[in-house]
């Protein structure tokens, strides 16, 4: 059955997954480490993981799968997805695939390197307007596609 997980923590682009999850009667499963407000609704569960490390992480990659939408930000998250085969797309709209989860991870390590070494190399652009906009369009034609497929 599709569904869409939620890395929700942080994630700046859940009324948009609501809009797109109730256009297509797709299950919404909200994903966190603590209490998130979301929509008195049937389609929409919450499930709040303890706040051990990578715990909502784990829930997520365990349940991801052929009928699945993964929604986060969180490379190695989205690496563990796309392996499971999950169609995975950042709040920012861009997907992570097969092809492109690689380049991902090896960028993020890097970074991580230079954070560690004490260089300053700023943080992630701010989120526009055309992210979310993209965001929307990805999920809506991610969606179509499983259904589709189903």
């Amino acid at each position: 059955m599709t569904q869409i997980l939620v890395d929700a923590d942080a994630c700046p682009v859940k009324d948009e997954i609501y809009k797109v999850a109730f256009r297509h009667a797709v299950p919404v499963t909200i994903v966190s480490n603590s209490p998130i407000r979301t929509p008195a609704h049937g389609l929409i569960s919450r499930v709040v993981v303890s706040d051990g490390f990578d715990a909502a992480d784990d829930w997520i990659a365990e349940r991801a799968g052929r009928a699945t939408v993964c929604i986060t930000a969180d490379i190695l998250l989205a690496d563990r997805c796309v392996k499971a085969g999950a169609i995975v797309i950042g709040p920012n709209g861009k997907p992570f695939t097969a092809n492109s989860i690689g380049s991902a991870v090896a960028t993020r390590a890097i970074m991580a390197d230079l954070r560690a070494n004490g260089d300053a190399i700023g943080g992630p652009p701010p989120f526009t307007k055309a992210d979310r906009s993209r965001f929307l369009s990805a999920l809506d034609e991610a969606i179509v596609r499983l259904l589709r497929q189903a």
